[in-house]
């Protein structure tokens, strides 16, 4: 006899049996050392005693993240459900262990992998970890914003044809700003050119829920998508979903390369967010989606009304890069009042308690999502007239050091890393092979990556994120006055 298993998408089962859990009292002579917060007063004072008598550790009745098959796979079973996919996986080291596992399922030592090059910094460690060789398609750039948009379906068939023999297409849907590719016709032929499509959409775990955002990677028909739900699907920072559509790729595959690098230690409290954020989808997503539409489009409309401010939007569909647009990503050009996006960022902080997620020369980038409010959106709205009206009379930003083109790229990222590598100053490193990655975070895009032919360009775009204070990782050295290149 078939026994048919009900999706019923108002349970969370993981989060029931945590709850189940935590009415038993059990006494704990497991880990953590802290045995339900007793053993760290002053963080269980503050943050409650529930919250810490529910970090916990693996166990029969919690099941196990490395080999889930119990409530923690019912739990995945709801989210690949939800998100049409086959399968879905839980991530608590946050969509970067879903970059890589996606690229290490797909990609041997020496395999080609298609990607545009403003892709997030797990792309590139994920190339240094399986030794995929990247072939860079360059996303189509927007000058007035200065910023990059998606990648033209031209540009994918052109590579493809220069590089047939490549084993995957990476793609990110949205971007940071909120710009998606054609991302249908991309899939169509890479899949008619064996190819698998891998998609980072870190950004977009909300999308699959409106019915007027744009369409999701599962729904597309890629292969498999890395999903940040903490981002804008409302469980806790760091946790994550990996969905997967069988066919290219196989789900023990999967599971096993994971399996390399999370860590056997998965906190119950991620997981259980995941589980409640997944249910709070399914069931009101479209609902309280509706309401974040509605005062990211007000808010966009009150900021396009201030002067010296432009608030972008879904009038940028069918430019190039551009081929749907994420409204929930309030974008907001300051360069005609004569401050950069870094200066904005630091001005909204400081002078008005407000942090938006990120800054650039020219904008400036707000998140808005499900726990926004009317009162959220207008406190940001007021803060960009009074803003204006200091500083209007300015002369307009021209930005000098403009996108970076694709870098030449002399070795893999792999062979880079574990390359000898000597230390020089920032400013003569020019025509040398970089050792290591630089990059302001956020975003998280590098400026250049182990293996490119390291630029003039490059450099001075490195400069001008310094004077603007902008916060640069990637080099061992901490204040990058130094970087690491390929020689001894």
């Amino acid at each position: 006899m078939i026994i048919l298993k009900i999706i019923d998408q108002n349970r969370a089962p993981l989060f029931e049996a945590m709850k189940e859990y935590h009415k038993r009292n059990v006494v704990p002579f497991d880990v953590p050392g802290h045995k339900h917060g007793i053993g760290i007063r002053e963080m269980t004072d503050y943050f409650g005693k529930t919250m810490l008598e529910l970090d916990v550790n693996a166990m029969k009745c919690l099941d196990n993240i490395c080999n889930p098959i119990g409530v923690i796979k019912e739990a995945e079973d709801l989210a690949a459900k939800a998100y049409g996919a086959e399968h879905a996986f839980f991530l608590v080291n946050g969509t970067t262990s879903g970059v890589q596992a996606m690229i290490m399922s797909v990609c041997e030592p020496g395999d080609k992998i298609i990607l545009p090059r403003n892709a997030h910094k797990s792309a590139v460690t994920a190339l240094i970890l399986s030794g995929a060789v990247p072939i860079y398609i360059q996303p189509e750039v927007n000058e007035d914003l200065g910023i990059a948009m998606g990648v033209s379906v031209k540009e994918i068939e052109k590579t493809i044809e220069e590089h047939h023999d490549a084993r995957a297409i990476f793609l990110i849907n949205p971007t940071y700003y909120g710009a998606t590719s054609d991302l249908k016709s991309i899939v169509r032929i890479a899949h008619e050119n064996e190819m698998a499509v891998l998609v980072d959409e870190a950004h977009g775990a909300h999308m699959k829920f409106h019915d007027e955002l744009p369409i999701e990677a599962m729904d597309a028909g890629a292969d498999m998508c890395a999903v940040s739900t903490h981002k804008t699907g409302g469980s806790l920072t760091q946790s994550s979903l990996l969905l997967l559509r069988e066919g290219l790729v196989d789900a023990k595959t999967v599971k096993t390369t994971l399996n390399l690098t999370q860590t056997t230690s998965a906190s119950y409290l991620l997981m259980g967010s995941l589980d409640v954020a997944r249910k709070q989808l399914a069931t009101r997503g479209k609902e309280m989606l509706e309401r974040v539409l509605e005062l990211s489009r007000w808010a966009r409309y009150e900021i396009n009304k201030i002067e010296g401010l432009y608030a972008f939007g879904k009038e940028l569909v069918g430019s190039p890069g551009v081929f749907n647009f994420d409204e929930t990503k309030l974008g907001v050009n300051v360069r005609s009042l004569g401050i950069t996006g870094f200066e904005a960022y630091d001005i909204l902080r400081d002078e008005y308690n407000i942090q938006v997620e990120l800054a650039d020369m020219y904008n400036v980038l707000a998140i808005v999502s499900l726990g926004d409010t009317k009162e959220s959106l207008t406190a940001l709205v007021e803060a960009l007239k009074d803003i204006s009206i200091k500083h209007r009379e300015n002369e307009e930003i021209k930005l000098t050091k403009g996108i970076l083109k694709n870098p030449e790229v002399i070795v893999s990222p792999r062979d880079a890393y574990y390359s000898r590598k000597k230390i020089v100053r920032l400013e003569d490193a020019v025509g040398e092979v970089s050792g290591e990655s630089i990059m302001a975070y956020p975003p998280g895009i590098p400026v250049v990556t182990p293996g490119e032919r390291i630029s003039k360009e490059m450099i001075e775009y490195v400069k001008a994120l310094k004077e603007e204070k902008s916060l640069l990782q990637g080099t061992e050295d901490p204040y990058v006055e130094y970087i690491k290149v390929l020689g001894v």
